[in-house]
C-alpha cells in the first residue's frame, strides 16, 4: 500500500500538470483538476490515511507522541478540504468536464476555507510534526514543554479552520463573516508563538551547539520564520492593513518568507539529519557545505522577502494614490515599471536559494556515495 500511495500520487502530480497545461481544470480560482483526478487523489490519500493510522494501531507504545498528532491532523483535514472544495457533478462519465456544486460568493468562501486551511494543515500542521521529531533529535535534548506542544496543538486545529474569511474583505462577502475570520486570525497568533518558543527552547542547555552544527542552525532559523510569518499573517488579515497588502507583492513576500524560511529550512534540516541514518553513514559528507547552505539560503531569503515587502506596500500606496479631482495617478503599467529594481533582487534572492539546495544535492549524494559506513557492533554473547 505504501508504494500504491507513492507511485499513485506521483500519477497524480503528472495528471494535474497535464490537465493544466491541456485546460482540463475547473476554472476556478486554484485551477482544480478535473474530477477524475480529483477522484484519483482521494484514493490515494485515504490509502496514505489507512497505512498511518494503521501503524498507530499496531503500535506497542502505548504513548503517541505529539508530532503523530500534527501529521494525522494534517492528512485528515486535508482529506476533508479536497472532498468539499472539489464537490462537482461530471457533464458526463466519458468526459473530463464537470460542474461545481458553489457558485458565486459560496464559491468563492468554499475555496478560501479550502485555500488557507490546506495551508494551514499541510504547510504548518505537518511540518510541525517535522518539527516536533527533528529538532529534539538533532538537538539531543528532550522537547520543551510537553504540555506546551499539546497546547499548540489543540489550539491551533481549532481556530485555524476558522480563519479563510479574511482573504475576502471588501468583497462581495457579508462583513460579518470577514470580521470573524480576522478575528481568528489575530487569535491564531498566540498559539503559532506558544509552538515557535517550544521549538527554541528545546535548545535550552545546548545553545553551544548552534556554533558547531549548521544542521541545528538550519532548523533554528527554520524555526525563527515561523513565528515572523505567523505574526505577519495575522498582521495582514486586520481589515485595515489588508486594504494595503492585499493584491500587491507584499502577500508574494509574505507567503515565501514562510514557503522558503519555515518549510524549505525545516526540510532542509530534516534531509540532513535523515540521510546518512537512511544509508548506514557515520556522517555528512561535508558540514562546510552544510555551512554554505545555511548562509545562501538564508541572505537569499532576505532578499527575496524584503524586496517584496518594499515593493508590495510601495505596489498598495501607488494604486490608491489620487489627485485633486479624486482621479487615480498610477496606471497599472507605473507600478510594475517601478517594481522593476526589487525585482532584480528578488532574482538574485531566488537564485542564491536555488544554488543553496544544489550544494545541499550535492553533499546528500556525495554522503551516500563517499562517506564511511558505520561499523557493524558485535551482537555475539561472550562466553562466561
Amino acid at each position: 500500500m505504501a508504494w500504491f500511495v507513492f507511485w499513485g500520487y506521483q500519477l497524480f502530480i503528472v495528471l494535474a500538470a497535464t490537465g493544466y497545461v491541456l485546460g482540463a481544470t475547473q476554472s476556478r480560482e486554484y485551477a482544480e483538476p478535473e474530477w477524475y483526478v480529483d477522484w484519483w487523489l482521494t484514493i490515494v490519500w485515504l490509502a496514505y490515511l489507512a497505512i498511518f493510522i494503521g501503524t498507530i494501531v499496531k503500535r506497542r507504545e502505548r504513548h503517541i507522541y505529539v508530532a503523530n498528532w500534527f501529521y494525522l491532523s494534517f492528512i485528515v483535514t486535508i482529506a476533508m478540504l479536497h472532498v468539499v472544495n472539489n464537490l462537482s457533478v461530471p457533464v458526463s462519465i466519458f468526459g473530463s468536464k464537470s460542474v461545481s456544486l458553489f457558485s458565486g460568493v459560496q464559491d468563492a468562501m468554499t475555496q478560501w476555507w479550502y485555500g488557507h486551511n490546506a495551508v494551514g494543515f499541510f504547510l504548518t500542521a505537518g511540518f510541525l510534526g517535522m518539527m516536533y521529531y527533528f529538532v529534539p533529535k538533532q538537538a539531543e535534548r528532550p522537547v520543551y514543554s510537553y504540555k506546551l506542544s499539546i497546547i499548540h496543538f489543540w489550539a491551533l486545529i481549532f481556530i485555524y479552520i476558522w480563519a479563510g474569511p479574511h482573504h475576502l474583505h471588501y468583497t462581495a462577502l457579508p462583513d460579518w463573516a470577514g470580521t470573524l475570520g480576522m478575528v481568528f486570525s489575530v487569535v491564531l497568533w498566540m498559539p503559532s508563538w506558544g509552538g515557535m518558543i517550544n521549538g527554541l527552547m528545546t535548545l535550552s542547555g545546548a545553545w553551544d551547539k548552534l556554533r558547531t552544527d549548521p544542521v541545528i542552525r538550519m532548523m533554528v532559523i527554520s524555526i525563527g520564520f515561523y513565528g515572523m510569518s505567523t505574526f505577519e499573517g495575522p498582521m495582514m488579515s486586520i481589515r485595515a492593513v489588508n486594504s494595503l497588502s492585499h493584491y500587491t507583492d507584499w502577500t508574494i513576500g509574505h507567503v515565501h518568507s514562510g514557503a522558503l524560511g519555515w518549510n524549505g529550512m525545516i526540510t532542509f534540516g530534516a534531509l540532513y539529519f535523515l540521510v546518512p541514518r537512511l544509508w548506514n553513514r557515520e556522517r555528512l559528507y561535508s558540514l562546510s557545505m552544510v555551512s554554505w547552505h545555511f548562509w545562501l539560503a538564508t541572505i537569499g531569503i532576505i532578499l527575496y522577502a524584503a524586496s517584496m515587502w518594499v515593493t508590495g506596500i510601495m505596489e498598495g500606496l501607488m494604486w490608491r494614490e489620487v489627485d485633486a479631482n479624486g482621479f487615480l495617478v498610477n496606471s497599472f503599467a507605473d507600478t510594475v515599471a517601478a517594481k522593476f529594481p526589487m525585482y532584480v533582487v528578488r532574482g538574485l534572492g531566488g537564485l542564491l536559494f536555488l544554488t543553496g539546495a544544489i550544494i545541499m544535492c550535492y553533499n546528500l549524494y556525495m554522503t551516500v556515495r563517499r562517506s564511511p559506513a558505520i561499523a557493524p557492533t558485535n551482537s555475539a554473547v561472550p562466553a562466561e
